[in-house]
């Protein structure tokens, strides 16, 4: 059967593009369709209230005859995060790498799925046959281990997916990036290259992981005489080997505090991926029996989260750890863009109690910057580059990348969540777009949240609440009582009681016009409520609170 008779690959991002966090990926060809990464994004400001944002994936639904698995390439919340969430309705196997299944596995088992889903561990190297796909996952370096590019092979022609990736020919553990493997496929032929955009528009080269290890060595060496605690990203493991190492060096006892710090080190340490000398681990609890100069606390709350450990201690809310003038606080991390505000609080809030904090140089990123971006193009030679992962800047600095290399401007793809893009040896075009968008999760519950609920706890939180309340008679429809007016967020009531007593007088006319017209229904009187209120407010004091009036009736 010869390739030109062939049908054409489709590429669906369902999320991902124009944004960092919620990754998911669709490969379809002819009845097989394979998903890459499902993950979630972190609520924006404007999303009061919201605690989790999560793929809309109608389109699996509408296509789950087809659908043959979800592939995972790295144990991250933006690639993995939605997963207990998608597969309530998309109950199919997923493959993955050791240490990001047994990530996975730690949220199934909150969400009780972990009976009910089919797990295969994969390793590098191997390869997977899913429908009219075959999956082959190469090593490659990233801020977690065990990450993973993808090479997707179909019939249309080889595919390689980068995952999150840098090029560390030091990494702390395991092996450096199969860059051989990139450059064997690239003689074979690639149809496409899908590559990571995070760190597109920085020039030069990412450092190696190392780096921060030697970092870490100087300011153990430098704060002999302080208690020293390090915040950085839980599923940075390879950050708390070295965190681990400097503190074994200089006898110092190691404490982990927050939740998903916790969980994923005793993942990492039963796996294998953490090397932790007997005796330098110890609980929260027996620090009392340490002197602070012989502790490490490695914590979360890099990104100054209101919730994690670090910030409830700079608030002074954290019930076994209390900041002491003279405690040295790193911050091992770079805010993401939108936290910088509340990385800036904690580091205020912590200064102010004496504690010096150091945040610079003690991080390094897990994404590729421009000159990696190169080798991998230069060795892969794809036909087409579609960039992927992170907001329209970072995919056009990445495209940028692409041509520079001689990628003519047709083959490459911007594309959004949504679009169809056809692939084949002849051509690519997005050639339609499928229903995508983001799904809320507010507390246990999933969705039941829209764009109206949103808009209302804006409103809400903007100009607060005027309810108005009256009774009327059953029958006759005469005025028993009110109209009271309770208000909340909007005036101080007992600094206005002057402008409640107006709108009172206002709200009696207007229910008193609309009582003395023969047919009196209730929408009618509510809607005049409602506007001669609103009216009467903004004439008052140009805002727009929410009204509600409620209507009472009562036999007499």
């Amino acid at each position: 059967m010869k390739k030109e008779n062939m049908g054409k690959l489709r590429i669906i991002p369902l999320g991902g593009l124009e944004q960092i966090g919620m990754n998911i990926t669709v490969f379809e060809y002819e009845d097989s369709i394979i998903v890459v990464d499902c993950g979630l994004a972190f609520p924006e400001d404007d999303m009061l209230g919201i605690d989790l944002v999560i793929p809309d994936v109608t389109y699996l639904k509408d296509n789950i005859s087809k659908v043959k698995g979800f592939v995972i390439t790295h144990g991250h919340e933006d690639h993995i995060g939605a997963l207990p969430y998608v597969l309530k309705d998309i109950n199919v196997p997923i493959y993955t790498t050791k240490l990001t299944m047994g990530i996975i596995e730690n949220k199934l088992k909150e969400h009780n799925l972990l009976r009910t889903t089919r797990r295969k561990v994969v390793t590098h190297g191997q390869s997977i046959n899913l429908g009219q796909f075959r999956i082959e996952f190469i090593k490659t370096n990233h801020s977690i281990q065990d990450a993973s590019a993808l090479a997707i092979y179909s019939p249309a022609g080889i595919v390689i997916h980068t995952g999150d990736f840098k090029v560390d020919y030091t990494p702390v553990f395991g092996d450096a990036i199969d860059l051989q493997r990139f450059a064997e496929l690239g003689k074979k032929g690639v149809l496409a290259l899908m590559s990571d955009s995070t760190n597109a528009e920085r020039k030069g080269f990412t450092q190696s992981e190392r780096t921060v290890g030697i970092t870490f060595d100087h300011i153990f060496a430098e704060h002999q005489n302080t208690r020293i605690i390090i915040a950085t990203f839980a599923s940075n493991v390879d950050r708390v080997q070295q965190i681990i190492n400097s503190a074994y060096k200089y006898r110092r006892k190691v404490v982990v505090e927050g939740r998903s710090m916790v969980n994923i080190i005793s993942t990492a340490s039963e796996l294998g991926y953490l090397n932790v000398p007997e005796n330098t681990l110890i609980e929260i609890d027996e620090m009392r029996n340490y002197p602070p100069e012989k502790m490490v606390l490695i914590t979360t709350g890099s990104q100054g989260e209101s919730m994690a450990a670090l910030s409830r201690m700079a608030a002074d809310v954290h019930r076994k750890v209390t900041i002491e003038p003279n405690d040295t606080i790193i911050f091992s991390s770079n805010p993401i863009p939108g936290n910088e505000k509340s990385v800036s609080r904690v580091i205020n809030e912590l200064s102010a109690k004496g504690a010096n904090v150091i945040f610079q140089d003690a991080h390094v990123s897990g994404h590729a910057c421009q000159e990696e971006l190169k080798l991998i193009y230069s060795l892969v030679k794809p036909k087409y580059a579609i960039p992927v992962h992170g907001e329209y800047r970072h995919l056009r600095a990445n495209s940028e990348v692409a041509m520079s290399l001689g990628i003519p401007s047709e083959d490459v793809f911007i594309i959004q969540s949504g679009d169809v893009l056809e692939l084949s040896e002849e051509s690519a075009r997005v050639a339609d777009k499928v229903h995508t968008g983001a799904i809320l999760v507010d507390g246990l519950g999933v969705g039941d949240v829209g764009n109206i609920v949103l808009r209302d706890r804006q409103h809400l939180a903007e100009d607060g609440i005027i309810i108005v309340v009256l009774t009327l008679e059953k029958g006759t429809n005469r005025l028993l009582a009110g109209p009271d007016i309770v208000s909340r967020g909007f005036v101080y009531v007992r600094e206005s009681e002057s402008l409640m007593e107006e709108a009172r007088q206002a709200m009696v006319e207007s229910v008193e016009r609309c009582l003395s017209g023969r047919y009196a229904d209730w929408n009618r009187i509510k809607l005049a409520i409602r506007d001669s209120m609103n009216d009467f407010i903004w004439r008052k004091t140009k805002r727009r609170p929410m009204i509600i009036p409620i209507i009472m009736d009562v036999d007499r």
